[in-house]
């Protein structure tokens, strides 16, 4: 009975201590929270690979039993008080983390012998043993983290009244998968005995209950008013927890025209010189369309900046609906737009052009007066350039030509029509 109340008492020692930390994030900061979640990591794999204690149902590890069930337990109660796009930051920062650890040991061990010491040798081949099974260890608790989510989410359905059946039956399948898991890589290197397997199964179980129950108890203290976030589908789940939901989210944000939809200045000045480039490379043409709405001050102060919007996202709808798959349409002023078009040449550039400038004004054609109409200035690499700068100068001042003769117009260059200048 000693060495079970012995694991009991270190597995409330540590969630209280863990869940203290995370109730004071706010005080404190998450970073002392996610420094003494992640420090304890080399010390939960050396107990889980050489400190055994024995009870009556086998060989059991504090390192394995109660470090790390621990720190999958912190992880879920995470997750349950924050959300998926927060627990993600310490399930990566420990995957990271850890393997830069297990690099650089590796590093100094290819560099050869550490310097002889009189009175001390180090245990070289445990070195070496630590470095496999953190690799092991480490894979195993980031797939660990995530698929404790997962499942914890899954059994939202049956259990939705039952959280810490949920989290304690979600903590057993994951400790048992992980049991199984981590024995056969700690059996093939180190030779722990199979009693080590069952026996670590028993109290892990038993982790999972006295963690499902700590959890249950930090939260009818500290949040017992707080409702638990409404259920989301588990792909966004994974999404969110693999980072991708948030790059397509910043993406979106910081990419696309709140307005029109259309892609941003930013972007444009991200993406237009690799495309411009990869064209020239290829010896393929790259078209750089510049577009204005024509009169749209007028519709503004006639019609309200409220219908002027409306006029916007009209265009740029028509816009988009009449261009081809590879083309891009940016925002790059106020009502002037820019369409990059790779592989068209520019007699091909200025024909799309002029279809766009007749789509435009048959959409908005019996709307009001002023008509919303467009004026297109046209410029192609690398007949007329191969710097962005360059294409940028010349497709403008022919919108602005295109305007100065009367608007709702298409200016192109003179390899067009084989001299002077196009008008359309």
């Amino acid at each position: 009975m000693s060495g079970i109340l012995l694991l009991l008492t270190q597995s409330v020692v540590y969630f209280i201590v863990m869940a203290a930390l995370f109730r004071c994030r706010a005080v404190l900061g998450l970073g002392a929270f996610f420094c003494a979640l992640g420090v304890m990591h080399f010390l939960e794999t050396y107990l889980a690979a050489v400190f055994f204690i024995e009870l009556p149902f086998g060989l059991i590890s504090p390192g394995s039993t109660v470090l790390f069930s621990g720190k999958l337990a912190i992880i879920l109660l995470f997750y349950i008080r924050e959300d998926a796009e927060a627990v993600r930051q310490p399930i990566y920062g420990l995957l990271i983390g850890n393997f830069l650890m297990v690099t650089l040991v590796a590093m100094l061990r290819l560099s050869g012998p550490p310097v002889a010491l009189p009175g001390y040798n180090p245990d070289l081949a445990l070195i070496d043993q630590m470095g496999l099974l953190m690799v092991w260890g480490t894979t195993l608790l980031f797939i660990d983290a995530i698929a404790l989510i997962l499942i914890y989410e899954r059994l939202r359905g049956l259990l939705a009244r039952s959280l810490v059946v949920r989290a304690w039956l979600s903590l057993a399948i994951i400790l048992s998968f992980d049991q199984v898991a981590f024995f056969v890589g700690l059996h093939w290197v180190t030779g722990t005995p199979w009693s080590a397997l069952f026996g670590g199964w028993i109290a892990k179980m038993g982790a999972a209950v006295v963690y499902a129950a700590c959890l249950g108890v930090y939260l009818a203290v500290f949040a017992k008013k707080a409702e638990e976030s409404a259920p989301e589908p588990l792909a966004d789940i994974f999404h969110k927890l693999t980072y991708r939901h948030k790059y397509e989210v910043l993406l979106g944000a910081t990419s696309r025209d709140a307005l029109t939809g259309a892609w941003t200045r930013e972007r444009f000045t991200a993406l237009a010189p690799t495309m411009l480039a990869q064209a020239i490379d290829s010896g393929r043409p790259c078209s750089l369309l510049m577009i204005d709405a024509d009169h749209f001050k007028q519709i503004n102060d006639s019609q309200g900046h409220i219908a002027g919007d409306a006029v916007l996202r009209r265009m740029v709808e028509t816009i988009r609906a009449h261009i081809r798959g590879d083309d891009r349409i940016f925002r790059y002023g106020g009502e002037e737009f820019v369409v990059l078009a790779p592989d068209l040449g520019a007699a091909a550039a200025t024909m799309a052009a002029e279809r766009l400038r007749k789509a435009v004004a048959s959409e908005f054609a019996g709307d009001g007066v002023p008509a919303p109409t467009i004026s297109v200035g046209v410029a192609t690499a690398p007949d007329e350039g191969t710097g962005l700068e360059g294409l940028l100068r010349l497709a403008d001042s022919r919108l602005y030509e295109a305007k100065r003769l009367g608007r709702n117009r298409v200016v192109a260059g003179p390899a067009v029509a084989g001299g002077g200048q196009t008008m359309l």
